[in-house]
């Protein structure tokens, strides 16, 4: 039990900071206020490996551990956490493809999409099915050496912008066994997109609904087997709940960053604001709460590493406990810079915006508690 970081991990670690610092930072409040999707960061982010943090290394990926990609994020998520979360997004369908796809599948996108030369979404639910997602009602019809794809998802970031679409289709029953995975290029014909949807926050990433329209997708871009499609959306999201849980912790971790200096410069009643044992005590549980939060992901990231048989119960315990954990701590960094935090001179009224949908995606904080009771309580 060694609760230090290997010299692999602190060196991760420090790129990802210094590349934040570099990148983000002073970009992000523009990419928020103007609704810029910066592609040319993210093909910068790539080069460090980032495109495809834990895909195999025989098709440009980086081949890492699910703690390692917390690690990265988390400090991505202290410049941008819009944008942190995007390629989180664009990690995931990645590795749905190197994990599940047939290697001529993984030769054909992944080289690419580790570059992200190619970006990658991920699309799961639709206006009728959300937290229910093995409700899903789009249909792939064979039809020859072809899938026929109709219906609507609905929340995909990255619709638009993005060059393929990992789809979540029905090739079978009305059972989450009757659910398939397909790749979907931009450009097929059928293949249209919604517009643009108006966000709280995550301003930095497209998001819009994706159509399908008698859609013709080769059967080879199917990952997996037909019927394998929710066993490869559910392993997914294991991984995807740790990331997002990290970009929670590290936008929290940079308000409380923020909210210590604020508290030594600014004076009221004749003396700093870190003087008043009120405001101490208040940054002190916002810390230990916060660093609960944090070890308790790292542990449930080495579980996913290492399937262990409860992964998926404590990546749901981590994911709702560090995003709750890191928005509310957020707020209150806002609550502690007065008025000044509410001005968008600051950047806490964005981790704000930006945080509050991470307790909704990747399967809503109430979802993650009913996984967690059904493991308790199965026996």
């Amino acid at each position: 039990m060694n609760f230090e970081l290997n010299e692999d991990q602190r060196a991760f670690r420090d790129v990802a900071a210094q590349f934040t610092e570099e990148f983000f930072v002073p970009n992000a409040a523009d990419w928020d206020e103007q609704n810029i999707f910066p592609r040319e960061e993210l093909v910068k982010a790539a080069e460090l490996g980032f495109g495809g943090i834990y895909v195999g290394e025989d098709v440009g990926g980086s081949a890492l551990t699910r703690l390692d990609a917390a690690l990265i994020f988390e400090q991505l998520s202290k410049g941008c956490p819009s944008t942190a979360a995007f390629i989180s997004i664009h990690n995931m369908s990645a590795w749905m493809i190197d994990s599940f796809g047939s290697d001529a599948l993984r030769q054909r996108f992944l080289p690419d999409v580790c570059t992200m030369k190619k970006i990658a979404s991920y699309c799961l639910t639709e206006p009728g099915s959300g937290s229910d997602a093995a409700a899903l009602k789009t249909k792939a019809v064979r039809d020859g050496d072809h899938y026929v794809l109709n219906g609507s998802k609905a929340f995909i970031s990255g619709a638009g912008a993005s060059d393929i679409y990992v789809t979540m289709v029905r090739t079978g029953d009305d059972s989450p066994g009757g659910i398939s995975c397909i790749v979907v290029e931009n450009g097929t014909p059928g293949l249209s997109f919604g517009a643009q949807e108006r966000k709280l926050g995550w301003h930095s990433q497209p998001t819009a609904m994706v159509n399908f329209e008698d859609c013709r997708v080769p059967a080879a871009n199917l990952v997996g087997e037909e019927g394998q499609g929710f066993k490869i959306a559910m392993a997914g999201l294991d991984g995807g709940r740790l990331n997002i849980g990290a970009c929670s912790i590290g936008a929290a971790q940079a308000s409380i960053d923020r909210a210590i200096q604020y508290m030594q410069e600014r004076k009221q009643f004749g003396k700093p604001l870190a003087a008043f044992q009120a405001l101490q005590f208040r940054i002190a549980d916002m810390a230990t709460e916060l660093e609960a939060s944090r070890l308790l992901l790292y542990k449930a990231a080495q579980m996913v590493t290492e399937k262990h048989p409860d992964a998926t119960q404590f990546a749901a315990m981590a994911k709702r406990l560090a995003t709750d954990t890191g928005f509310e701590v957020v707020n209150q960094a806002l609550q502690l810079h007065g008025g000044y935090g509410y001005l968008r001179d600051y950047p806490i009224e964005r981790y704000l915006r930006d945080l509050r949908v991470h307790q909704i995606l990747e399967g809503t904080n109430e979802v993650m508690r009913l996984i967690v009771s059904r493991a308790l309580l199965k026996g």
